[in-house]
């Protein structure tokens, strides 16, 4: 494993990631390397579809049947006037 110096840190971000440790039940390492994960992981691609990411957003709306897929099928663009 790899090991990162983090130099002049703020008192009171000290304090705060202690705090933190401490309500998550760990040592004030583990709550840094759990930040780090995270912010990391925020970064990466999702492997969550598009789809279900929508459905996952307008869940609980109403709406009381699936929406048909449409997979590989055309669709015939808009036309714009005669």
């Amino acid at each position: 494993m790899a090991q990162v110096i983090v130099r002049n840190i703020e008192v009171e971000v000290k304090t705060g990631l202690k705090q933190r440790a401490v309500q998550h039940g760990w040592s004030m390492e583990e709550e840094v390397r759990q930040i780090l994960r995270n912010a990391v992981s925020q970064n990466e691609p999702t492997s969550v579809k598009l789809g279900s990411r929508i459905a996952k957003r307008f869940a609980g709306i109403g709406l009381l049947e699936p929406l048909p897929e449409l997979h590989n099928q055309n669709i015939a663009p808009m036309s714009f006037g005669a």
